[in-house]
């Protein structure tokens, strides 16, 4: 009982050994867990019964041929749009459109009624108001409108480099969709 037990705790320990050895083994060749066309939107298929090291190593040179020919890295980190402090306009000075209050306090004045002075400096107030408001929704559209464009560019140009990326590994025997 004593050499069944020894001998199979030895191969036991063996196994676990070698095991072992081929997980840290560096010379080892090992896939990524994602390949890079599924981490781009594309399906690959190797036509041509590569390997899937091989499949791995046609797919990180044609990414460097692509990001080469088009200028375009699609995993680097994105440009910041401009955040909506940024693109909003000062607030308007008190200057330019406190003139309209006085306007309308000067024809209350020239009326000579104390309640056409309090009327005209109500209503350039409210124009006042309308016209920052106005000035806010402006700034809110073109934000909307550069964020927009924003991300039409960057879907453009990731489709140019799938472009490349797709050319490169056609041209090495496997079907890109």
């Amino acid at each position: 009982m004593r050499t069944i037990v020894a001998l199979a705790a030895t191969g036991l320990a063996g196994y676990l050994i070698s095991t072992a050895q081929a997980q840290t083994d560096p010379t080892r060749e090992s896939t990524p867990a994602t390949p890079l066309s599924t981490t781009l939107g594309l399906v690959v298929f190797p036509a041509k019964s590569q390997t899937r090291d091989q499949q791995a190593t046609d797919e990180t040179e044609c990414y460097a041929w692509s990001k080469q020919q088009t200028g375009v890295d699609p995993f680097a980190a994105p440009t910041q749009a401009p955040t909506t402090a940024q693109a909003e306009p000062a607030p308007a000075s008190e200057s330019k459109h406190g003139g309209e209050r006085l306007r309308g306090a000067a024809r209350g004045a020239a009326a000579g009624a104390v309640v056409g002075e309090t009327v005209g400096v109500v209503k350039g107030g409210r124009e006042q108001r309308q016209a920052q408001a106005q000035a806010k929704e402006d700034a809110a559209a073109q934000q909307q409108a550069a964020t927009a464009q924003t991300e039409q560019a960057a879907a453009d140009q990731k489709a140019m480099f799938n472009k490349g990326f797709a050319a490169c590994l056609e041209a090495r025997g496997y079907t890109v969709k």
